[in-house]
């Protein structure tokens, strides 16, 4: 599966899941802009790429605030060349009991977790439309699978973000764009480790392990590729067994 030639955008890429994203599909020949609010982990990231010999970019910045996505993109079009690869992984969680949620709380959530991605996705659609080719690929959860307690509004932006990929799929599907989302398991990551420990939950899981960010990486990998050309409004699940479709 190569990428040669192609550009790609990775949100919330300083770290975790869009870290290793950006690091396979920099692996498969992408020059890729890793974008993330943290600076020093987006620099990070694009230090990895290039010490493996691959090209990208550092984007610093919400992925969630038009006239930031507005300023970027241009500066993503000038230095690297037009977008045919979107992985909207940027998000945010947190436990909240639903009777506790505050209205501050769940509109952060949905305008990080959803709003930006619609964003970020409506400012580079054109780029794909031009070449005739493009591959979109959302993050969502595997929460919005099975559910999970005091998640109300993370599940719910998730959610949406399921049903924004399918809305999208069949809007896109003759124009050669693809669109589809990776709903991860319990995944090792920064923000798993926040909440929770993952050395007690991997007992718990079908393949007594959590997975490992490049695990979601490689799948998105495959989605992003020339072989991926007939699959949209796919869910394509990685989380160990944890939920069957």
């Amino acid at each position: 599966m190569s990428l040669e030639g192609r550009n790609a955008v990775v949100t919330g890429a300083g770290s975790g899941i869009g870290r290793a994203c950006a690091v396979v599909l920099a692996q498969k020949g992408a020059a890729v802009a890793v974008w993330d609010l943290d600076a020093a982990g987006a620099e990070a990231t694009v230090a990895e790429i290039r010490e493996a010999g691959g090209k990208a970019l550092a984007v610093v910045g919400s992925a969630a605030d038009p006239a930031t996505i507005t300023a970027e993109v241009a500066r993503v079009r000038a230095e690297l060349g037009p977008v045919t690869i979107l992985v909207n992984n940027a998000g945010v969680a947190g436990q909240v009991p639903f009777l506790e949620i505050t209205e501050e709380f769940w509109d952060r959530t949905i305008a990080v977790n959803l709003t930006g991605p619609f964003l970020v996705t409506r400012a580079l659609v054109p780029d794909m439309l031009e070449a005739g080719w493009g591959r979109i690929v959302n993050i969502s959860s595997s929460s919005t699978q099975g559910g999970s307690p005091n998640m109300a509004a993370y599940v719910s932006s998730k959610g949406g973000l399921v049903g924004f990929t399918r809305a999208l799929a069949t809007e896109f599907a003759d124009k050669g764009i693809t669109v589809n989302t990776v709903p991860p398991g319990t995944i090792d990551t920064p923000m798993l480790r926040r909440q929770s420990d993952p050395e007690r939950i991997a007992p718990r899981m079908p393949m007594k392990r959590t997975g490992q960010p490049e695990d979601i990486a490689h799948a998105v990998a495959y989605l992003a590729s020339e072989e991926a050309g007939y699959v949209t409004g796919h869910t394509l699940s990685v989380n160990g067994g944890r939920y069957f479709n």
